[in-house]
């Protein structure tokens, strides 16, 4: 890990090619929200291709539209959901629609990180 943040709605860390997010319980992430999260993923991967990985421990809406702006982000190349929660999984599978980059829902964080591998570094297998 290269660095952990705390911002007042979530936890962040960072490492090479991903960031891990856990998003506060109430939140609504919205338009403000979002431009923080872009705000630190251009300090901290301006030339560097990486993913994004929500954990969704806990309960929180995010504003679909947000979406349209994160897919502006170059170096960003997918976004990946962890939960093991139906509604969870329910929204992530609405937000997917208004995402236009690889996203995928997963049940384990280590199958969302072996898959931003995939995704980043291609399948050398």
């Amino acid at each position: 890990m290269k660095e952990a943040l705390t911002l007042d709605f979530c936890e962040l860390r960072i490492y090479d090619f991903y960031a891990i997010v856990v998003v506060n319980e109430g939140v609504d992430v919205t338009y403000e929200q979002n431009k923080e999260l872009l705000e630190l993923s251009e300090t901290y991967f301006k030339d560097t291709p990486f993913v994004y990985i929500s954990i969704r421990v806990n309960s929180y809406s995010v504003d679909p539209k947000v979406y349209y702006q994160t897919a502006r982000v170059e170096t960003l190349k997918g976004v990946a959901v962890v939960s093991n929660r139906y509604l969870a999984k329910t929204n992530a599978q609405l937000e997917k629609m208004f995402f236009s980059k690889p996203f995928e829902i997963f049940s384990e964080l280590d199958d969302a990180i072996e898959w931003a591998d995939k995704l980043i570094n291609g399948d050398k297998e």
